[in-house]
């Protein structure tokens, strides 16, 4: 069980490799040693880190040796400080979560598909034998309900050409709709028993996202205390349940890559989603990532986090 092996509570070094600008100054310094040392220190077992496509691959296809060097630095600081490591690719040729980075076709492309092949299988030969302390995750948040089945095809495929070189390293899937919860129910059986499913919570939408400016639906005056948004453990429960159901049928276990709650959110009301969205993973064994360690609106290691620090802990930890 990924409780068992140090995937169990974990914090997403978000907007580092991805999500950035990309600068050399962004990627030498937005993350350094003493992060790791403070993750640790704080006692998360695992790092989720997103990789951008164009970190690591040009557009041929070739890879660029730069950038695997900066995720073999990441990977020998997470070894330095106890910390096992979930490389997520965040984005890939033709297909992004995001409407503003213009990525588009993947979906549709063989040519965009082979380019995500690739990708994976150069991942697996340099990282596959680490099985013990990576996990991959081959795409984030999938959007459209359109798109799932060229995905489950695509995502078969992908596992079976790493299963090459790297038949043990644990894989997470998703589904779509942003990663959504409920859409887990979707997927097929498990490629093998080594495969994990994966889904993103920032339920209720309203609350977690309020004033977001990229969000045209949260992008508004309204703002909601934790009380106004709904949220409960109730809630929670009504939410994961179909995703649970599935994980149980299938024999698989369940993991949250993101969670948490906007910066404008004073720091008490985000407790209490933390709190409360934290007793409904711990109860059914959910291992789960917070987003997002620095900065990036959601950043747990900000200042502003300071008053609430300790409980926070306590809620991301239990």
């Amino acid at each position: 069980m990924l409780k068992d092996i140090g995937f169990y509570k974990g914090i997403n070094l978000g907007g580092w490799l991805s999500q950035c600008d990309y600068s050399k100054e962004r990627l030498d310094g937005f993350i350094l040693e003493e992060d790791f040392k403070q993750i640790a220190a704080w006692g998360f077992d695992h790092v989720r880190i997103p990789i951008d496509y164009n970190i690591v691959q040009n557009a041929d296809g070739s890879m660029k040796q730069d950038g695997l060097a900066r995720i073999d630095a990441a990977l020998e600081l997470c070894r330095k400080y106890g910390l096992n490591t979930v490389l997520d690719l965040h984005k890939t040729q033709g297909f992004s979560f995001d409407e503003g980075e213009h990525e588009a076709g993947f979906f549709e492309s063989e040519r965009y598909q082979e380019l995500f092949y690739r990708l994976w299988e150069a991942f697996a030969e340099r990282w596959g034998s680490l099985s013990d302390h990576v996990m991959f995750e081959l795409l984030n948040e999938v959007t459209e309900r359109e798109y799932l089945d060229a995905w489950k095809r695509i995502s078969a495929e992908c596992i079976r050409r790493i299963r090459r070189s790297a038949p043990d390293i644990r894989i997470l899937l998703g589904s779509y709709h942003h990663n959504g919860v409920r859409e887990v129910q979707y997927l097929d059986a498990p490629y093998d028993s080594r495969v994990i499913y994966n889904f993103h919570c920032y339920e209720p939408l309203k609350f977690t996202h309020q004033g977001a400016y990229w969000n045209a639906e949260c992008n508004n005056d309204n703002r909601y205390t934790f009380e106004q948004s709904g949220a409960s453990e109730a809630y929670f429960e009504d939410l994961f349940s179909s995703a649970i159901a599935k994980a149980e049928a299938e024999g698989a276990e369940l993991y949250c890559g993101e969670y948490g709650v906007i910066d404008i959110v004073p720091p008490a009301e985000s407790l209490k989603w933390f709190q409360t969205i934290g007793a409904v993973f711990e109860k059914h064994g959910i291992a789960r990532a917070a987003w997002s360690y620095k900065e990036m609106d959601f950043g747990i290691s900000d200042a502003r986090m300071d008053c609430v620090r300790y409980e926070l802990l306590k809620a991301l930890l239990r």
